[in-house]
Parts: C-alpha cells; structure tokens; sequence
C-alpha cells in the first residue's frame, strides 16, 4: 500500500514545498520517515520497555481505530528543535526512504513474526506497525499538501 504510491507522492515534494504545519522542512520531515522505518525493521535499536495503560490505550486509539495524527503531536524522545540534517540533499533522503521502505519489507518477509519497539507503544508486529506506518506517512506527506 505505502510501497506502492510512496515513489508517485515524494516525486511532488521540492525543497520550497510550504508544510502547512509544524516546523519540519521538506527534507527533516523524509528524514524523519527513515528514522521511524529504520526502528521498525530493527535497524536502530531502543530499549525496551512495558508500556503503561495510558500508552496501550493510546496504540489502541491510534492503530486500531480510523483516528488520524493529531497536528502538533510529537515523537517521544525528539528535541524540540530541528534535527541535524543528515543527507546532502532532498533527492538523495528520499531515496533512503524508498531504500529503507525496502528493507523494511524484507526484514518482515525473512522474519514475519519479528516484533520491534516504537518509542510510545512498545513492542510492535508487522500488522500494527503497516497499520502506524500508513497514517504516520500519510500525517507527513499531509503536512506538505501532496
């Protein structure tokens, strides 16, 4: 689903693409993606934890429902300025989402009960994590109006 469009929405994002929200740039927010894909696949690693009521309640409310991103919601553990850039340029960063993407389904094709921590929510499957994957990317392309 994501796979299939994501290639088709990112060629419309340009470096001078206005967000309608929020303070990220065209680049921090595709960036941003590939952090979050990157912890889904388990290539970068969290500590894990239990999480608490209020948190199983908010993963229920989230992925288990059709209640969209709120704007203005933030990632645990983000600062609240802008991240460092990391890639050189928007076109280089979006083909590490598509690399990233890739490898997100590979890793759940070789291990397809592999489950792996979200920052909020704790531990994850593939079927919760495409379900959190889709409304986070669709919160973000959002934010840019494409």
């Amino acid at each position: 689903m994501i796979k299939d469009t994501l290639q088709t929405r990112l060629d419309k994002l340009m470096p001078s693409t206005p967000a309608q929200f929020g303070i990220m740039t065209p680049q921090h927010m595709v960036e941003h993606l590939i952090l979050t894909y990157k912890l889904s696949y388990g290539r970068i690693k969290i500590p894990e934890f239990e999480p608490t009521e209020k948190q199983l309640a908010q993963k229920q409310a989230l992925i288990f429902s059709d209640l969209t991103f709120p704007r203005g919601i933030k990632a645990p553990g983000l600062p609240e300025t802008l991240m460092e850039l990391r890639y050189s340029n928007l076109e280089e960063t979006k083909n590490e989402l598509l690399k990233s993407v890739e490898a997100y389904y590979q890793t759940f094709d070789q291990q397809p009960d592999l489950k792996t921590m979200h920052p909020r929510f704790g531990k994850l499957s593939f079927e919760e994590w495409e379900k959190f994957h889709a409304k986070h990317v669709e919160h973000h392309l959002g934010q840019f109006g494409i």
